[in-house]
């Protein structure tokens, strides 16, 4: 079968040629039409025999989703004889993997050795994509300012004329609005989400549930809690449409809370339950605990203070154990609201303490201003008020 015949009317010679002598990797479309016509399984050309085709094989693994199975198998690639390109390919890879899997300190490794090795070897847009999971792994270490450092270079580089992939720079702008958002500066986070607006309407429904979700946190924060109902919904029905259980548990969480803002207690109830059984049937402890945090609030807002005691605790709990920091911190300052309005005014001090020591070393500029406000106004109801004007002056200064 000559190199003319294989290829049909699909493909050509020269792309033949490309894949006989490696230049070229078939994407799972090709190879499935070219072994057919070789009359043999795509399986052939994944065996462990050949390195490059397990490398293909991850990556499959890695876009359907198998996260762990996908770093593990970057990992055994690593393990042997790679050349520097395809090194560099495999610890994107890794990043991109251990990012997906809430391992931040994996990610940063992997993403920061497979920017370096791009840089090297020339290749800008490959090693934007590397820097751009490494900011990712920073974000979920709790380090803000060098991920929004990192994002916000690669939006200049891409804006300058950096061609990385079609949607990369609305990636990089929901990026940037999930630093801020964490960071506390809501409405910064709302103004990237609403300069990502154009780019948002042809993705397709899973991404696009994506983009809403993180408009609809924006918009509760910065308290227009009507078009964040709306807007989650819209995100909750699309996530719910693609099959995305956790994605739809997370959503439903946000619109509790939403719900609990505005009043309505009994639809935060019923979306929180909801959300919380979706977790427990996932095993997702990290978010149960954000969750079990939200069901804090609504038991507060419903008058039932000994009650959103005792699941701020849990949430605490839970929120250490898995290093879910932002659910700590809330389920801490839940904790000293409740502490506080029982009249417990020692242990709702310590509390506070707290809150604001896991404020200070999230680097939540925000929520750091809101805790040291919030301890202020304890300590002036106690007559403290020297120690109500530090804190006070404190919540002026941060930055």
């Amino acid at each position: 079968m000559t190199q003319q015949i294989l290829a049909g009317d699909r493909y050509t010679k020269a792309y033949v040629s490309a894949l006989e002598t490696g230049i070229a990797r078939p994407s799972m479309v090709a190879l499935t039409y070219l072994s057919d016509r070789l009359g043999l399984p795509a399986s052939h050309f994944l065996d462990e025999q050949h390195p490059a085709w397990s490398r293909l094989e991850i990556d499959m693994h890695l876009a359907s989703g198998e996260w762990q199975v996908a770093a593990d198998g970057y990992r055994s690639l690593l393990d042997g004889p790679l050349d520097d390109p395809a090194r560099a390919e495999a610890l994107r890879g890794l990043a991109e993997a251990e990012a997906r899997l809430d391992h931040g300190r994996a990610a940063v490794v992997a993403g920061a050795e497979a920017a370096r090795l791009f840089g090297e070897l020339g290749r800008p847009a490959d090693e934007a994509l590397a820097r751009y999971w490494l900011a990712y792994g920073l974000y979920e270490s709790d380090n803000e300012a060098d991920a929004r450092s990192l994002l916000t270079s690669l939006l200049t580089r891409v804006r300058g004329g950096l061609n990385v992939e079609p949607d990369f720079e609305l990636r990089l702008l929901m990026a940037l609005a999930s630093v801020e958002s964490r960071s506390g500066s809501y409405r910064e986070s709302l103004g990237y989400l609403e300069a990502a607006r154009g780019m948002a309407a042809d993705l397709d429904d899973r991404r696009r549930a994506t983009y809403l979700f993180g408009l609809a946190v924006s918009y509760r924060e910065t308290g227009d809690l009507e078009a964040a109902i709306r807007t989650g919904t819209q995100a909750m029905a699309l996530y719910r449409a693609a099959g995305a259980e956790l994605e739809s548990a997370s959503i439903e969480n946000d619109l509790a809370l939403a719900y609990v803002a505005s009043g309505n207690i009994e639809r935060a109830s019923e979306l929180a339950e909801q959300a919380h059984r979706e977790a427990e049937e996932a095993g997702d402890e990290r978010l149960l605990a954000a969750i079990l945090e939200t069901e804090a609030q609504i038991a507060a807002a419903a008058g039932d203070r000994a009650g959103a005691q005792v699941l701020a605790d849990r949430s605490a709990e839970l929120a250490r154990a898995t290093g879910n920091r932002l659910a700590l911190m809330a389920s801490v300052l839940t904790g000293a609201r409740m502490l506080r309005d029982g009249g417990d005014g020692d242990a709702a001090e310590s509390r506070f303490a707290e809150a604001a020591a896991l404020a200070r070393e999230g680097g939540s500029v925000g929520r750091l201003r809101d805790v040291l406000l919030e301890w202020a106004d304890l300590r002036a109801g106690h007559g403290d008020h020297r120690g109500a004007y530090e804190l006070s002056r404190e919540a002026l200064e941060v930055n």
